[in-house]
């Protein structure tokens, strides 16, 4: 299989596709891997060590869509290379579509086939394509929070951990999954009075039983939620229904009733935001105002760290792409149910149901797809 991997065009988007790790297991397994000329810079990866792994260099991203059998990327489609994708082809990538009815189109009207990372599941009800830039995410949360409360850039000018006599800043996250999780940890980490809420008992109870020492957790009703946000210098929005719009948990009229120059970290833009007044942002400006509470809406917050990314993608995904050029779409996910539901879009047809409820269009089951 001819696999492509075009350089992201994403605003601030440093990440790449694939490793040169990736594309020389792909080469042994006897695929030819075509990555554009300077794909891998923004993650300090050179066209020399492409090449050394086996790759070929192309100059434009024309080429390499017009040329290979599967495109593999990082982040969704942009308008331009939607236009570029053909019936013929396997992308890829992260689509999160529900918030997205123009992608969403875009790719129904190519006739391409498209499977998501993002949808992706495992044999413990985890998202492994996911979690890795989840991972990152929640690692990076606190930390641009931090920044975000200084009082330069609007905030509050409140410091993460206190010092000697004066309390540290109060922290609430939002969901206690991966991304919850990870930012607990390095907000706790940062000296912060942190609280975790999440609404599945048997999450708070692992979270109470392993960090039960550095943050505390909290059911999460409407009602502790808003008394927390009140309370709160920074809340981050960690909340995740797979493939479908992340819920609107604080609205504008509570927004109003945080402190002034508080901070939110809403890291479920990517499907929507779980803020009313949250609209996505790039890493070239980042924080926004409304009503005296910064928001931070980076969609792409993992490609500020794009080679610890880059690298720790590639290794959740290597596998999956390998499954695919190997067997080909349609037998990879016959053979693998849980490779089946990142199945999104099959030639003109909506394949996830979420994305399908989220948008209002018609459904086919993957199961039925695979065999179009």
């Amino acid at each position: 299989m001819k696999i492509g991997c075009p350089t992201e065009i994403k605003p601030q988007e440093f990440r790449v596709g694939m490793t040169p790790d990736a594309a020389r297991e792909a080469v042994n397994h006897g695929h030819q891997v075509l990555i554009q000329k300077d794909a891998g810079m923004g993650s300090g990866f050179s066209d020399e060590d492409y090449t050394t792994a086996g790759a070929h260099i192309i100059a434009t991203a024309e080429e390499i869509f017009a040329t290979a059998d599967m495109i593999v990327k990082v982040k969704e489609p942009q308008a331009v290379e939607r236009k570029m994708l053909r019936p013929d082809q396997l992308l890829f990538t992260y689509l999160h579509l529900a918030p997205d009815p123009e992608q969403t189109h875009d790719l129904l009207e190519s006739g391409c086939t498209a499977i998501a990372y993002e949808t992706v599941t495992d044999d413990r009800g985890g998202l492994p394509l996911l979690a890795p830039m989840s991972e990152v995410a929640g690692r990076l949360a606190p930390q641009v929070g931090a920044w975000t409360l200084q009082k330069a850039n609007g905030g509050r000018g409140v410091l993460m951990g206190g010092v000697p006599g004066v309390a540290p800043a109060k922290v609430v996250v939002i969901g206690g999954g991966v991304v919850g999780t990870h930012a607990a940890k390095i907000a706790a980490g940062m000296g912060a009075d942190v609280t975790v809420l999440d609404r599945s008992l048997n999450r708070l109870k692992y979270l109470d039983d392993v960090f039960g020492r550095d943050f505390k957790n909290q059911y999460s009703t409407a009602g502790a939620t808003l008394d927390l946000v009140r309370q709160a210098d920074m809340v981050i929005g960690a909340v995740l229904i797979p493939g479908a719009a992340a819920p609107k948990l604080i609205s504008r009229a509570q927004l109003s009733e945080m402190k002034p120059g508080a901070a939110i970290v809403d890291v479920a833009i990517d499907q929507g935001g779980c803020f009313e007044t949250s609209k996505a942002t790039t890493h070239g400006d980042p924080i926004y105002n409304v009503d005296g509470v910064m928001h931070y809406c980076v969609a792409n917050m993992p490609g500020a760290v794009a080679r610890t990314s880059t690298i720790a993608l590639g290794n959740a995904t290597m596998p999956f792409m390998l499954a695919l050029a190997d067997k080909g779409w349609r037998q990879a996910c016959a053979d693998d149910a849980h490779l089946l539901n990142g199945l999104n879009v099959h030639a003109g047809q909506l394949t996830y149901y979420a994305v399908g409820k989220a948008l209002g269009i018609d459904v086919v089951s993957p199961s039925l797809a695979i065999k179009q």
